[in-house]
């Protein structure tokens, strides 16, 4: 099979999204024929038909159903080699990609990396920080999208190497009215006869929640399903149910918000929270400074006074 063109996939990609071939071209600024040419050449290329013409429009056949999942992947791979070989042009010698869960950076990752690069040494990197769930992070990882990622250490890191990085505590959050509040911690089990407000399905907390209350037996009741721990407080300053969020994310601004932070008790509620990479010796140099300093951050931590 000959290289694949960029360009091709470009466009290929660009008429699946809208269905089509006139409405690519017009994005593109180009005539509707150039593109179906290019077409016909990928066809050629890949050896399989990729495109199927209906009335409505067009859609891709199920053997470009994988070449898209595949051209979104090197386009996304290209860009990123554009916009880093720009960073080069403008004076910036270094730069690390970390992708890095919700909460973390709710937390204590941007702090840390900023300190990282106020170190006169460290003034030629760039770091950029992007949100991702802990599943689709390790999979980022694995699939070299990014050199580093932050998230909570019981996600499935197989095949990662990973170094320990700052840990949090789980605390319910509740309106003072709310009868849970009169408590100054409580249990897991103890908050499941009250509705909730939750973090979406796909989330960790959701799913080690969701865990936690099959072990006890019980459901856990949604009244509302937010997207953000921010969202969550406000749910629960309105009463409309009680909240689980990190107490690092919440003790900050519960005075201002007028609610109550109760720690949970269980065991499982304090998470340690991991650096992770697929090969310490495939970093660049920016990338294993970034790392090095955010566990000797982690030492410093653990250190006796």
């Amino acid at each position: 099979m000959r290289d694949l063109d960029l360009t091709s996939l470009r466009l290929f990609v660009s008429v699946c999204e809208t269905r089509n071939i006139a409405r690519a071209a017009e994005l593109h600024h180009i005539v509707a024929s150039a593109i179906s040419k290019r077409l016909l050449l990928l066809e050629e290329t890949v050896g399989n038909k990729l495109i199927e013409r209906h009335r409505r429009g067009v859609q891709p056949t199920a053997a470009g159903e994988i070449l898209l999942e595949h051209a979104r992947l090197m386009l996304a791979g290209a860009d990123r080699v554009a916009r880093d070989m720009a960073a080069y042009g403008t004076g910036i010698k270094g730069q690390v990609r970390v992708l890095a869960s919700v909460s973390s950076i709710a937390e204590f990752l941007p702090d840390d990396i900023a300190a990282f690069l106020q170190l006169p040494a460290h003034r030629d990197i760039r770091i950029d920080i992007e949100e991702a769930l802990s599943r689709d992070l390790v999979r980022g990882l694995r699939e070299g999208l990014a050199p580093v990622g932050v998230c909570w250490d019981a996600a499935d890191l197989e095949g990662l190497a990973t170094r320990p990085y700052r840990h949090d505590h789980l605390a319910i959050i509740a309106h003072p009215a709310h009868p849970i509040a009169r408590f100054k911690r409580c249990a897991f089990a103890q908050t499941l006869d009250f509705e909730h407000v939750g973090l979406p399905a796909s989330t960790a907390v959701h799913t080690m929640l969701g865990r936690a209350a099959a072990i006890i037996g019980k459901p856990i009741s949604y009244r509302a399903v937010v997207s953000t721990f921010d969202a969550s407080m406000r749910c629960v300053r309105a009463n409309l149910g009680i909240a689980v969020v990190p107490r690092e994310v919440a003790d900050p601004v519960a005075a201002s918000l007028g609610i109550r932070v109760l720690p949970l008790s269980d065991a499982w509620a304090k998470r340690r929270f991991a650096l992770c990479f697929r090969d310490e010796s495939r970093l660049s140099p920016a990338a294993r400074l970034l790392v090095g300093h955010l566990e000797g951050l982690e030492r410093a931590r653990r250190a006796p006074a």
